[in-house]
């Protein structure tokens, strides 16, 4: 008889781990126990030699589908002598290094069991087992046991407490396990909480009249309403003041979802994995209503992925809106009281359910691109899983103002939070401090360092410099490469391509096409766009048309600019005069190289989106309405060779004008420009390739996340004998740069003057 102590850790906690530890010691004959602890998993072995080789091979060649090992270690040990293998109670203590869980769609298994009328849970909302259902958003400690989660309120009923201590049962150890007799129940609710008699089935009815209800899901409430409903979607906009970004919907199946998408293969395969994100697909019906989608042509669609939403769809309702249940801008609604507060003027009533939501966390979005899925949102079905870095310091990477999320590292991992919104709302600052207390405390990470961005004004700034801890500034488009590098886990200095809205500059510009060599430790600015005046700051991303101003004004000279005819229907010739004077005397005129500035100016002036309600909007309604059938070039442009390489889209703005001068579509002009951007870069490219250590091309920025942009440059990339690489885990977005922030700043000697404390 032999025995050897083995320790697994990585996703091992909450997916049926121990009773598929426990069957397959069963298969081969072993002896001993398993159990969870602060590491992850412990397995004390006990058989013959080869029974153990078998044991431990069968681990890794039968691991559950939502498991996942990340190390696993084995020693000899004094055997003794167990008659039988069993599950022990989780233990504390140690070091904590098991990894939590993501929350998981519903599986296969409990579709079945809500289906069938003979089932005990029947039509259950809450239904789960060991492959799907809650998992962080009603964690509360590790290890990962019911007692330290939000399902404590709930003790299990004697068929419950049978199935889940019985080792057969698909439910055995499934934390959240429940049913109609003990487990959490819903109530329907109209806006003076009164608990309204029908639930489910009076809810479907209301939904089909057109009505708006507050459901409360995984992670926090929605805003739902009939998505076929032309009446209830606005009535839905306007409660929200969402004047013009798109809204996601569910559908009910797939059958339904490609009545009004198309789909591919690789969309299809993100629709129905177990971390279940809206997809932003395609749009091919005209028969969804005008006020879903406003002036773009895709939708954000996801599958229901909890219990509760498949039986929203149990009589005829096709699609329902479901959106984020709050005001516009402030964070998830989570807490039941805050709902019934912040949500009363917009929902008529309150779908709820009394299992407390520890952890906020929106669903996620991604979009296929050159048959790759990238993550435009990272947070529900993803979080709190790590991404493998090199080994690090403890750190806390504070991530940017925009689309936040913060990192933290511990050793070779590195731990993203979910999305949690824009800093600049006092209310999403206060749920990103609670929410890094909370990280801290479940992976035991008490950071060394703080990392944050070079921006003077960003609010994460003053609170990192009050923690009494060594701060370290990084800039904004070095991380967005050292994000892209670490997510395709490459630490060697390559050429970054970073194009995005704006970004704090080290000569204090706003930059925003920017070209960098650079890796972990350092970067060098080797190109840009040409430098334009943003007439009146922030106010110029809002009023794209300040930013043709500034183009026209500049390429043009003074005469052409106030005879625009463009700029003319927007402004008068008193107001144009303001501008130029503005610019002129540099009052209020940051400078910027912003490519998603310059797809704002070309929106604007086209006249596709003249006035920005939502990040993104004129350059997404831009690309909605490219011809797709265009197969020519694009416009024209002049690389200058300075002290830096700089783009010059004066001859593009040029064709522009003759293009609307002879009555050329803006579907043409949609399309040339698309294709000038993608030519712009690989000219660069090509222009560097003497100053570059390989053929890698890293691809990062919000502007990177244009599907018709990308696809055209990473073609022509790899036609010219380039590497291009793009973002796998994370977005490329701003809701990625805490990653490369991470890295830079575990990368920094702590001797650096780039280091500050107070």
């Amino acid at each position: 008889m032999e025995a050897q102590l083995i320790e697994v850790s990585g996703i091992v906690q909450g997916v049926g781990f121990r009773p598929f530890i426990y069957r397959m010691a069963k298969e081969n004959n072993i002896k001993g126990w398993v159990i969870n602890d602060s590491k992850g998993v412990s397995i004390h072995a006990e058989g013959t030699k080869e029974n153990i080789k078998n044991f431990i091979k069968n681990i890794y060649n039968k691991l559950p589908q939502q498991a996942l090992i990340k190390d696993l270690k084995y020693k000899d040990i004094k055997a003794k002598e167990y008659n039988d293998f069993n599950i022990l109670a989780s233990q504390n203590g140690g070091s904590q290094d098991t990894l939590i869980p993501p929350d998981l769609a519903m599986c296969a298994d409990c579709l079945k069991d809500i289906l069938d009328e003979k089932n005990s849970r029947y039509e259950y909302p809450f239904t789960n087992c060991t492959n799907c259902g809650p998992r962080f958003t009603i964690i509360k400690e590790v290890p990962y046991d019911r007692i330290k989660t939000t399902m404590k309120d709930f003790p299990m009923c004697k068929e419950c407490e049978q199935e889940f201590t019985n080792p057969s049962q698909r439910r055995f150890h499934a934390q959240p396990n429940a049913c109609p007799k003990c487990g959490p129940s819903l109530n329907l609710y109209d806006r003076n909480q009164n608990i309204l008699e029908g639930g489910l089935q009076k809810a479907r009815e209301l939904l089909a009249q057109g009505k708006i209800l507050a459901v409360k899901g995984l992670g926090g409430y929605h805003l739902v309403c009939d998505g076929l409903n032309n009446d209830a979607v606005k009535s839905l906009r306007n409660g929200k003041k969402r004047d013009f970004k798109p809204f996601a919907v569910m559908a009910k199946n797939q059958e339904i979802l490609k009545k009004y998408c198309k789909i591919s293969s690789p969309e299809e395969q993100a629709l129905t994995a177990a971390n279940a994100p809206i997809v932003i697909l395609e749009r091919t019906s005209e028969k969804l209503p005008t006020s879903l989608t406003m002036g773009l042509n895709t939708l954000g669609a996801m599958l229901p992925y909890t219990p509760l939403h498949l039986l929203l769809f149990k009589d005829n309702l096709e699609l329902l809106v479901m959106t984020s249940g709050n005001v516009s801008s402030n964070p998830l609604i989570y807490k039941d009281d805050s709902a019934f507060k912040s949500l009363v003027e917009l929902a008529d009533y309150f779908l709820v359910h009394d299992r407390e939501i520890y952890n906020r966390c929106d669903d996620s979005v991604v979009k296929v691109i050159n048959n790759n899925i990238q993550i435009f949102r990272r947070a529900r079905g993803y979080v709190p899983l790590p991404v493998e870095i090199p080994k690090s310091e403890a750190l806390l990477a504070c991530g940017g103002e925009l689309k936040n999320t913060f990192c933290l590292t511990k050793g070779n991992k590195a731990f993203l939070s979910q999305h949690l919104g824009d800093l600049e709302n006092f209310a999403n600052f206060n749920e990103y401090i609670e929410t890094i207390e909370k990280m801290q405390n479940y992976f035991n990470i008490n950071p060394s360092l703080i990392v944050i961005d070079s921006h003077p004004n960003f609010v994460a700034r003053n609170w990192a410099y009050e923690q009494n801890i060594p701060v370290v500034e990084v800039q904004h488009h070095h991380a967005h490469l050292a994000s892209c590098l670490a997510d395709n886990n490459l630490d060697e200095k390559v050429l970054g391509v970073v194009c995005d809205g704006t970004g704090y500059g080290t000569d204090g510009h706003i930059w925003g096409m920017e070209f960098l060599l650079g890796d972990f430790t350092s970067f060098e600015r080797l190109a840009h766009l040409e430098y334009i005046p943003l007439p009146s700051g922030d106010l110029a991303s809002k009023e794209p048309l300040r930013i043709v101003a500034s183009y026209l004004y500049k390429y043009l000279g003074e005469k052409e600019f106030l005879e625009n005819k463009v700029l003319l229907k927007k402004y008068s010739l008193a107001e144009l005069k303001i501008i130029q004077k503005q610019i002129d005397s540099k009052i209020n005129t940051p400078l910027s190289s912003s490519c998603g500035r310059l797809f704002d100016a070309v929106s604007a002036f086209i006249g596709v989106c003249t006035r920005v309600s939502y990040e993104g909007q004129a350059a997404m309604e831009l690309e909605a309405i490219v011809a797709k059938d265009y197969r020519g070039k694009g416009y024209n442009f002049e690389i200058l060779k300075e002290e830096k390489l700089i783009i010059s889209t004066k001859i593009m703005w040029q064709e522009i004008i003759k293009d609307l001068s002879e009555e050329v579509s803006r579907e043409i002009i949609a399309a040339k420009f698309h294709k000038t951007i993608a030519m712009m870069i690989l000219e660069v490219v090509k222009s560097l390739e003497d100053k570059l250590p390989s053929k890698k091309v890293a691809l990062s920025g919000g502007v990177m996340q244009n599907k018709l942009l990308s696809e055209i440059l990473i073609n022509l990339l790899k036609e010219n004998e380039y590497e291009p690489i793009v973002h796998k885990n994370v977005p490329a977005n701003d809701g990625g740069i805490s990653l490369g922030q991470a890295l830079i700043g575990g990368n920094i000697n702590v001797c650096s003057s780039t280091i500050k404390s107070n």
